[in-house]
C-alpha cells in the first residue's frame, strides 16, 4: 500500500479491526499488521503517514520495533498504545523520538486527532526533506569555481574583492554570479542565503 497511510500494529485482531474502522470513519487510510515482525518486513524510510503501535505484543515488542525502525531511518511518527503499566516505557519512547502515546482505554476522537496531527507533522517533514534533496541537487550542478564564488557572495563580499581573492577578472565574477543565481533559482544574494538556510549550515566550497 502506497501513499499516506496509518499503519496499525497490534496482535489482537479485534483491536486492529476496531482501530481501522475508527480511522475509516474519519477518512483516514489505514493498513493493519498482526505483529511487529510482519510490519518490519514492509517498513522503509519512504513510508508516509503514521504508525499506531501496541507496546506489548508476543515476540518483538512495540518498543523493540520502534528501536529497529529508527535504526532503519524509518521516520514514521509513532503513537504508542499503552496499558497503565506501560506508561513509563512510553514516556521514555517520547524522549527517544516517538510522537505520542495513548493510554488504554482511549478516547476515540482524541486518538484520531493525534493520528491526524502525526500525519500533518510527517507531511511537513516529508516536504522539507524533498526541498533539501532538490537543493542539494542544485548545489551539485555548480562548478568548483562557482562554489568558491558563492561562498564569497554569501560572506557579503563585493565582486571586486572576490575577483582579487580568486585572481580573476571582475567580469568573470559577474558571469559566475549570474550562473549561480540561475542554477539555484534565486534572484539575489539575500534569497540565496535564505534558500541555503534549509541546510542548517552553509555548504563547504
Amino acid at each position: 500500500m502506497s501513499g499516506v497511510t496509518t499503519h496499525i500494529v497490534d496482535d489482537d485482531p479485534a483491536v486492529r479491526d476496531a482501530l481501522q474502522w475508527l480511522l475509516q470513519s474519519r477518512g483516514v487510510l489505514s493498513q493493519t499488521w498482526k505483529s511487529a515482525n510482519e510490519f518490519l518486513t514492509f517498513a522503509s524510510r519512504d513510508l508516509c503517514g503514521c504508525l499506531l503501535l501496541d507496546v506489548r505484543m508476543p515476540g518483538m515488542s512495540g518498543i523493540e520495533l520502534f528501536d529497529r525502525l529508527r535504526a532503519l531511518d524509518c521516520r514514521l511518527p509513532v503513537i504508542f498504545l499503552t496499558g497503565h503499566g506501560d506508561v513509563p516505557m512510553a514516556v521514555q519512547a517520547l524522549k527517544d523520538g516517538a510522537f505520542d502515546f495513548v493510554e488504554k482505554p482511549y478516547d476515540a476522537n482524541a486518538l484520531v486527532d493525534k493520528v491526524l496531527a502525526a500525519i500533518e507533522c510527517d507531511g511537513i517533514r516529508s516536504a522539507r526533506d524533498g526541498s533539501i534533496l532538490l537543493l542539494r541537487q542544485k548545489l551539485g550542478q555548480l562548478t568548483q569555481r562557482e562554489q568558491e564564488v558563492m561562498q564569497r557572495i554569501l560572506a557579503g563580499k563585493l565582486n571586486k574583492v572576490i575577483a582579487d581573492e580568486l585572481g580573476i577578472a571582475m567580469r568573470t565574477v559577474e558571469v559566475h554570479r549570474s550562473h549561480i543565481f540561475e542554477k539555484m533559482h534565486v534572484r539575489s544574494a539575500v534569497e540565496l542565503s535564505q534558500v541555503l538556510g534549509l541546510l542548517g549550515d552553509k555548504p563547504e566550497s
